[in-house]
This record gives structure tokens, C-alpha cells and sequence, in this order.
């Protein structure tokens, strides 16, 4: 299972302790609720995907995600999308 993991400076570390009492928990919790929005936002694709072209789908959360990558549904971001704003 991937890991990921953020460096603060100490003084950043202190500012974060005063809107979280557990910075790691807080992360923890923002990632899982956007990756739990992605995955609602995968599944609807995959649905209209499927229903447009009469195609069977998975069953399961999992592999309804897997079936909108393989399908080419969605895909993942490049690592490096380069600058935000060009200059």
C-alpha cells in the first residue's frame, strides 16, 4: 500500500497545531474524503459510460473503479503537470 507523507518545518508544524490537535489525523481524514469523492465521481462516469453503450458493469466498488481505468474512463495525472501558470 502507497505512503505518503508531507514535511512541515517545526513553526509550521505549531501553526497547524492551532486548527488541528492531530495534524496527521487531519490528513489522514482530508485525503480519504477526496479520494471518496473521486471514487463517487469514477463510479457515476463509469454508469453513464455504460448505460450510453450497453455494457455490463462490475459489481463492487473496487472493480467498477478498475472497469473505468480500463476502459479508459479516467486516467491518472501525470506526475509533473508542469506550472500551474505559464510565464
Amino acid at each position: 500500500m502507497p505512503n505518503l507523507t508531507t514535511e512541515l518545518t517545526d513553526l509550521e508544524l505549531r501553526a497547524f497545531r492551532t486548527i488541528a490537535a492531530d495534524p496527521q489525523e487531519w490528513a489522514t481524514n482530508a485525503i480519504r474524503t477526496r479520494v471518496r469523492n473521486a471514487n463517487k465521481m469514477i463510479s457515476q462516469a463509469l454508469f453513464d459510460h455504460c448505460n450510453e453503450n450497453e455494457i455490463a458493469m462490475a459489481v463492487g466498488q473496487t472493480a467498477q473503479i478498475q472497469q473505468a481505468f480500463d476502459l479508459g474512463i479516467v486516467e491518472e495525472l501525470p506526475e509533473d503537470n508542469g506550472p500551474a501558470v505559464s510565464s
